[in-house]
């Protein structure tokens, strides 16, 4: 059991990690409570579909122009001084929200408001995904560990996922959405403070000698050039596109089909939480990436099995059930993208091929909500989401046909940018 644990929790033996993740983990538990306080208010205050998905489409889409430009920096970026002037924004940012919520500044007649700052939230997190997935290998300093450390990421962004909503959902019904939104901001803190204590040095980087636009281009062209990275990349945007949005669509079944209020909506996100949760601690207890590939593929099927039973579900206990899969699914799914990409590029290409991850991610995400509101708008929530899921049915058993080209890629480019170490499992023995 001891040997277990050690394995699982192999990247918290180094310091500037722990640092990192204590403070990330209470300030990812805020950000659920947001997140979820977020969609409840919108359609509390609006009872609007579209504006439910324009929210969350203004919250991520300037990541489509801003993060290749922040991929192609972040290369040559002190990246730890970044992400802490990052935080700082993103305090700023959630302190007005929640003191225009309190003083009912923004309300059912005045909208603009909380479009704006989904916006300005939009920008800062363009700056954060793509600095905060490369300073993971600063961070750890080992590449036999990078493996590990993204799958204790992703445990400690699913346990907030699991606290965060059920406090949410009380929190509303206890005193308001405001005040949701101000511990949401107070959570940034501790994160800011932890940041300052970590130590990295940077090595004296060689000077410049193409634009920041050839570097963008380049990144691109070795993205499609390379089949495992553009697999990759093309399963992140399908599942972004059309099963990730099923977040948008939840207060409309917590409400609406399952006849319940806030704390339903918790519940159903919450469960959600426990079963990606779950994932990452499947995923951390694996030791090196072997295999990696097929389970990608794998839990690609259950989550969009889920999604469609999930859609056609009236009961709690079942939604809730269904639940576990779509979020273990869906969390291993997105979890193993992100570490077959790390362990297989080049270091080189590593900010670049990490900011079409998360411009992927972020520029599609939106699409994808704006697209599930205006579907939901005409035909109902149940029905855009079994279409969403059965899209996603088609692209996973597609990928059965791709695995031997996959696998015959990912080896070669293990070799070929020597990286074949996460292929093996790392010694238990570390230094702190």
């Amino acid at each position: 059991m001891i040997r277990f644990l050690k394995r699982t929790f192999i990247s918290l033996s180094i310091r500037n990690y722990r640092l990192f993740f204590s403070g990330q983990a209470i300030s990812l538990i805020g950000t659920w409570i947001q997140r979820t306080t977020m969609g409840w208010y919108v359609y509390r205050l609006t009872n609007s579909a579209f504006l439910l998905g324009l929210v969350t489409f203004l919250s991520m889409i300037p990541s489509l122009f801003i993060s290749p430009f922040v991929g192609a920096w972040s290369d040559r970026w002190n990246r730890h001084k970044v992400l802490i002037y990052v935080q700082i924004a993103f305090l700023v940012q959630n302190t007005i929200l929640a003191a225009l919520v309190l003083t009912n500044v923004i309300n059912s007649e005045l909208i603009y408001p909380l479009l704006l700052l989904a916006a300005l939230q939009g920008i800062i997190v363009a700056f954060d995904s793509p600095v905060r997935q490369t300073l993971l290998i600063d961070l750890i300093g080992d590449k036999k560990k990078l493996p590990n450390a993204i799958a204790t990421n992703s445990a400690m962004f699913n346990g907030a996922r699991l606290i965060g909503p059920a406090l949410g959902g009380v929190l509303i019904i206890l005193f308001s959405e405001g005040v949701c939104f101000a511990i949401n901001a107070v959570t940034y803190l501790p994160v800011i403070i932890t940041l300052n204590l970590i130590r990295i040095s940077y090595p004296k980087l060689k000077p410049v000698t193409t634009s920041t636009i050839n570097q963008i281009i380049d990144g691109y062209r070795y993205v499609y050039r390379s089949f495992p990275i553009r697999f990759l990349i093309m399963n992140l945007a399908v599942y972004t596109m059309f099963a990730f949005s099923y977040s948008t669509l939840i207060p409309i079944f917590a409400k609406d089909v399952l006849n319940g209020n806030s704390g339903t909506q918790g519940l159903l996100m919450s469960t959600a939480g426990i079963g990606a949760l779950i994932g990452s601690f499947v995923l951390a207890s694996k030791s090196s990436i072997k295999g990696l590939e097929v389970r990608l593929i794998a839990v690609g099927v259950v989550a969009s099995t889920a999604l469609i039973v999930f859609s056609r579900s009236t009961s709690l206990i079942l939604s809730m059930t269904m639940m576990l899969f779509i979020g273990f699914g869906l969390m291993m799914n997105n979890a193993s993208t992100n570490t077959l990409l790390q362990s297989l590029v080049s270091d080189e290409m590593r900010g670049r091929v990490l900011s079409t991850y998360t411009t992927t991610f972020m520029s599609i995400s939106p699409f994808g909500a704006l697209l599930a509101g205006i579907i939901s708008n005409y035909f109902g929530a149940q029905f855009a989401m079994m279409c969403s899921a059965i899209i996603c049915l088609i692209w996973s058993l597609n990928g059965i046909r791709l695995l031997p080209r996959f696998s015959k890629g990912m080896l070669k480019m293990l070799v070929l940018n020597s990286n074949s170490a996460v292929y093996r499992a790392p010694r238990l023995r570390t230094n702190p």
